[in-house]
């Protein structure tokens, strides 16, 4: 059994980072958690794209689009090779499309909304670097928690005892 963001908070705090309350639920996986694997891009989606099909199995994805309202950084394919590929989840510091087919899909995905335009496919990116975003450093191979309560990270993994 996994520990609740509000477990978590009140056996750890002050050692956990809170991501502000701002972002929206996609998805019908409404908690996950998993080891940080972070992507930097802005309006570009192609290292996402790269990411997402890759085995993700205890992962999520955590992308820093500079907070970008233009255009969306996934839709409904990119969260099909999530779940085929085992992610756990993704958080996104920008938006994301096709939020109704998102809707069924056993994915858990955090934005700050919607877009229908899809971004540009250049290659413009790093992986795999501490990014930092509402509030949070997010660290590659720290944990982070996202339930219905909200979106925490820590150091190492929590296990329920």
């Amino acid at each position: 059994m996994t520990l609740s963001t509000c477990d978590i908070s009140d056996k750890l705090h002050p050692n956990v980072q809170y991501l502000e309350p701002v972002y929206k639920s996609f998805g019908l996986k409404k908690s996950f958690s998993g080891h940080i694997v972070t992507v930097k891009c802005f309006e570009d989606n192609s290292l996402i794209a790269e990411a997402l099909n890759n085995n993700g199995k205890g992962s999520v994805l955590v992308i820093d689009a500079g907070g970008s309202m233009l255009c969306a950084m996934l839709g409904d394919k990119r969260a099909s090779d999530a779940i085929r590929n085992e992610w756990e989840g993704i958080i996104v510091y920008g938006v994301i499309r096709d939020s109704a087919a998102i809707n069924l899909m056993p994915i858990g995905i955090r934005a700050l909304g919607v877009c229908p335009l899809k971004s540009v496919k250049k290659g413009i990116g790093k992986r795999n670097l501490n990014i930092s975003f509402s509030n949070v450093k997010f660290t590659p191979d720290q944990y982070i928690y996202a339930d219905e309560d909200g979106v925490i990270v820590t150091e190492k993994r929590q296990i329920y005892e």
